[in-house]
């Protein structure tokens, strides 16, 4: 198949409905699909952090729409979508967390299983749509911990509440297409561990070592070891773009399950990516290994992205050092009152000049 060509002014007026808006990774996208000219309206709960992305560019303002919702909530939600009359939709709402998930599983298989069912459903009612993109993870493969990249036909699995969860809403994506949308174009997107600036989730890497850095204490490290694929935020999303027009136009031919990972030297341990966060904030930065994980998780991860670069044209455009210089400067733009928009925007310039 050969690779097709992503065309920006596609997107122009294009009406897009994405979920999990208020996130660290739906704010990216909205910002992303804003700066291509499209109409994005928005459905999630509120941020669950302060600060966060979604305030820190005042993204509500710049949508079409902004509704807060839960996506349990599936009379809200499809009035919410209804509304908006999406061409495309992007579904990221979720319960993202891997402690959390322990934490709470059900609140975790709720949200990423149902939440998953509801905006299925949903979407059978919407007579523009022309394409839907589901994000899940690279936490859904059957994880044997191999030394080789997972590919797209290999095995779905879960050991622990978060990737069992991610899995199952894969199997509703494929149940739901394969029902009652034979000829819509569906995809599942896989994408790595996910970085970039606007991130402060609890217990995730990068912004427990901003947090730490920030007021000179050392990071901990609870799981050192673990081998993860890296990927600045804004390094899958022209893949997204690429794919949804390719849904829009060739239809089912390329549904089906999509890996948006980094290349193989990207996939690091924890504990190298700690440091080199350490080394690129400069002052007050330092890094302390206790290994006090007693959570399940898993050792070795990466994923294999032969299938978007073959067929999308897709690779990664920022290396993980350029990922985290990247981050680095956000959050000290942010701590310095700058406005976030306007930088954030700037951001997607200088890596939309890097791709060209």
């Amino acid at each position: 198949m050969e690779a097709l060509v992503m065309s920006d002014t596609w997107w122009q007026g294009r009406r897009v409905f994405v979920t999990g808006h208020t996130g660290f990774m739906g704010g990216w996208l909205c910002s992303y699909l804003l700066s291509k000219g499209a109409i994005v309206s928005g459905y999630a709960l509120a941020p669950v952090t302060d600060p966060s992305f979604f305030h820190a560019v005042s993204l509500g303002k710049r949508l079409n729409a902004s509704i807060i919702g839960d996506v349990r909530d599936l009379d809200t939600l499809s009035a919410a979508m209804s509304d908006a009359r999406p061409e495309v939709i992007f579904h990221l709402a979720a319960q993202p967390l891997v402690l959390r998930a322990n934490a709470e599983p059900i609140e975790t298989f709720e949200t990423n299983v149902m939440g998953t069912v509801n905006v299925m459903e949903a979407a059978r009612h919407q007579n523009d749509l022309s394409a839907m993109l589901l994000v899940t993870t690279d936490k859904v493969y059957q994880n044997n911990n191999w030394h080789w990249p997972y590919r797209e036909s290999d095995p779905l699995g879960g050991k622990e509440p978060y990737s069992a969860s991610k899995a199952a809403s894969e199997h509703v994506i494929t149940a739901y297409a394969n029902s009652y949308f034979p000829d819509l174009g569906i995809a599942a997107l896989r994408v790595g561990n996910i970085i970039g600036g606007g991130d402060w989730a609890d217990n995730r890497l990068l912004p427990d070592a901003i947090r730490s850095f920030a007021k000179a204490e050392p990071l901990t490290l609870r799981n050192p070891r673990a081998v993860r694929p890296w990927q600045h935020v804004l390094d899958p999303l022209p893949g997204y773009l690429q794919l949804a027009q390719a849904l829009a136009e060739k239809g089912t031919a390329f549904s089906g399950g999509w890996n948006f990972g980094p290349v193989a030297s990207d996939c690091q341990p924890v504990a190298i990516v700690a440091r080199q966060m350490a080394q690129a904030w400069g002052d007050g930065a330092s890094v302390q290994v206790e290994e006090t994980s007693h959570i399940f998780e898993e050792k070795l991860l990466s994923l294999d992205s032969a299938k978007a670069h073959a067929e999308l044209g897709w690779s990664p455009t920022w290396s993980l050092s350029d990922g985290i210089l990247a981050l680095v400067d956000w959050y000290k733009s942010h701590s310095e009152g700058a406005d976030m928009w306007a930088y954030t925007q700037a951001q997607i310039t200088k890596f939309e000049e890097r791709r060209t």
